[in-house]
């Protein structure tokens, strides 16, 4: 994700921070020291909080483990001020898959809040007041409250969250998977318009929740209406064959004599006879801006881009390319370079399949 600081690498996935979360702990802060608060206070507010976003990549992690389970990779787990997300390769294939993956995070946040229970009782803490003591919880108390309210939050049967993708694995089983999605978002954006209404009336967090709901259910009954329309078709039916090649030595001027000349906006970089890379757009302006026309490609293409057989799935290749925030994948046969998936080629691909279908749909037959 852009605008993030990597933190670290933890069993192979990298972790980032985005560049907002240092807002979040100003808004903890602030408040304290308005209020007459210590600095003791402050800090003992942000190691809280610190430890409260330690549970979230737990929770991310589980479902990270659980996609690795079903050879899902997860490219990364980021953290912002509303939370973590974890950018899988690909959603799961199968509702059974995407139940797993989506209950793992909640019965991490279950499991911690367990051991926090169990500590608490061999330590003889009171027991917890789920938020109900006035201020007056002790550290792990307060731990045990939001790790019982992340379960709660994340079951909400609405898409972003766990239990969208639990409901929609449910339903999955019994109809379709766009249907399921469909009904899932629907009654997500229900639940949507009444967090919104009682926002004006409880709390206006309420409203903020009620709209980062409805417009997560919205984004993913699109994303599997473009998913429904790209079944069936390979990645081969949709990419561009007229495409312009150059190699890693060549000058960065060269690319640029090749944009002008033909449009093409991404290049695979080959050599002797393969793919070892791919120079987008923004790396050559950048690489332009940087270091001036007379230089070699190789210093700023990007050497591990991926590439997707013709013969694959448009839907993973597409995913692939929106996961990676890529505008083109270089499409191999054999190894060897035979075009480029753009998202403009994938748009009017489906353009003139819709074209064809509407055709179909109304010829009349012909008397014998």
């Amino acid at each position: 994700m852009k605008w993030s600081w990597k933190l670290g690498e933890f069993l192979g996935i990298g972790v980032y921070v985005h560049a907002t979360f240092p807002l979040l702990l100003a808004f903890i802060a602030l408040p304290v020291l308005m209020q007459g608060g210590t600095l003791w206070d402050v800090f003992a507010n942000i190691v809280f909080v610190l430890v409260l976003f330690l549970c979230v990549v737990l929770h991310e992690y589980g479902h990270a483990l659980a996609a690795r389970r079903y050879g899902i990779k997860t490219l990364d787990i980021t953290l912002l001020p509303i939370g973590g997300v974890a950018r899988l390769e690909r959603m799961p294939s199968k509702p059974s898959q995407e139940f797993v993956v989506a209950s793992a995070g909640p019965a991490v946040n279950v499991a911690i809040a367990v051991g926090l229970f169990i500590v608490m009782t061999l330590a003889g803490v009171a027991a917890p007041t789920l938020g109900l003591g006035w201020g007056n919880e002790s550290f792990l108390e307060r731990l045990f409250t939001i790790n019982i309210a992340l379960v709660l939050f994340n079951l909400i049967p609405a898409f972003p969250m766990d239990g969208g993708r639990i409901l929609r694995a449910l339903l999955a089983t019994q109809m379709p998977f766009p249907r399921a999605t469909q009904f899932a978002a629907r009654l997500g954006q229900a639940l949507a318009l009444g967090f919104g209404i009682a926002g004006f009336f409880i709390n206006p967090l309420l409203t903020v929740t009620a709209l980062f709901i409805f417009m997560g259910a919205q984004a993913e009954a699109q994303m599997v209406q473009q998913r429904s329309q790209f079944e069936n078709y390979r990645v081969g039916q949709a990419m561009r064959t007229n495409v312009r090649a150059l190699t890693p030595q060549e000058w960065l001027g060269a690319a640029i004599d090749s944009l002008m000349a033909t449009g093409q906006q991404d290049f695979p970089i080959v050599q002797n006879g393969r793919v070892v890379g791919l120079l987008t757009r923004d790396a050559l302006m950048n690489g332009l801006r940087t270091f001036g026309a007379y230089t070699p490609i190789h210093r700023v293409m990007l050497p591990t881009a991926p590439t997707v057989d013709s013969n694959a799935s448009l839907v993973d290749a597409a995913e692939t390319m929106q996961e990676r925030q890529l505008g083109a994948l270089p499409v191999t046969m054999n190894d060897t370079l035979v075009g480029m998936l753009t998202g403009d080629s994938i748009r009017e691909f489906l353009r003139v399949q819709q074209v064809l279908k509407t055709a179909r749909q109304s010829e009349t037959p012909r008397p014998v």
